[in-house]
């Protein structure tokens, strides 16, 4: 995969996230707390961050200025959005949903690596014997 595409994979996974299908999925599934969260955290790691690290290289240090990009591209929602809504549901007394799973769409894959997994495991006794 040439650079490229793989940039216009991360911008195309990026905008998708504010599709209308999936912000009305998060509500119904999730409710209007987690998509404020959600929607929150994109406009901090999409313009809040690059506007920080371009104040920091402008009043700081130049090499500040090296952020600006890493911030468009990196993602950190793996770590920002459920350490969000963990801080949310602590501070709200409502009653949540404890049963919500990231991996209900990639099931899948799960049955793809446990049958990976067993044939593994019978080649591995075949070799023992």
């Amino acid at each position: 995969m040439n650079i490229i595409s793989w940039i216009k994979a991360r911008i195309k996974n990026k905008l998708n996230h504010f599709s209308l299908k999936k912000i009305k999925a998060f509500l119904k599934k999730n409710g209007l707390a987690f998509v404020i969260i959600f929607i929150g955290w994109e406009i901090v790691e999409d313009v809040l961050f690059p506007i920080i690290f371009a104040a920091l290289g402008n009043y700081i240090h130049p090499a500040f200025y090296a952020g600006i990009p890493a911030s468009l591209i990196l993602c950190f929602h793996w770590l920002a959005i459920p350490v969000l809504w963990g801080l949310w549901i602590k501070i709200s007394k409502e009653k949540h949903i404890e049963d919500i799973s990231c991996c209900d769409e990639h099931s899948d894959l799960k049955d793809s690596a446990d049958k990976v997994h067993d044939n593994h495991e019978e080649a591995f006794k075949r070799l023992k014997e």
